[in-house]
């Protein structure tokens, strides 16, 4: 496994389990559709949540929330409502957040969480 795959891996465990801790239920994690994958899709009491996970080992280039564009956006609402046709889950509503992650190596990973991006 390369570094970077290792570090994004690392990130998703910690974006799980900062949601687990939370009092989510994690339905799926990487989840692959036709164009692309879910980083982590769970519930939030009745709402689902599709999470878009964004690690990065430095702040050098701006925090990891950062790098979710407006386009990488529009590919998780698709993959989404992808997600919801496939599966029997019928939730209240639904939302895309963001779990940004920086782990700098010092200490515990820093998290970043950023509710209701679109």
């Amino acid at each position: 496994m390369r570094a970077k795959d290792a570090v994004g891996r690392y990130g998703e465990d910690v974006a799980a389990a900062y949601v687990r801790d939370a009092g989510w239920v994690v339905l799926d994690r990487n989840w692959r559709g036709e164009r692309g994958e879910l980083d982590l899709v769970a519930l939030d009491g009745t709402e689902l949540v599709a999470v878009e996970v964004k690690t990065r080992r430095t702040a050098t280039f701006g925090s990891p929330a950062e790098a979710v564009t407006p386009r990488k956006l529009a590919r998780v609402r698709r993959l989404t409502a992808q997600w919801l046709a496939a599966h029997e889950v019928h939730p209240a509503s639904v939302r895309i957040d963001v779990v940004a992650v920086l782990v700098t190596g010092r200490g515990a990973a820093q998290v970043d969480h950023l509710v209701g991006v679109v």
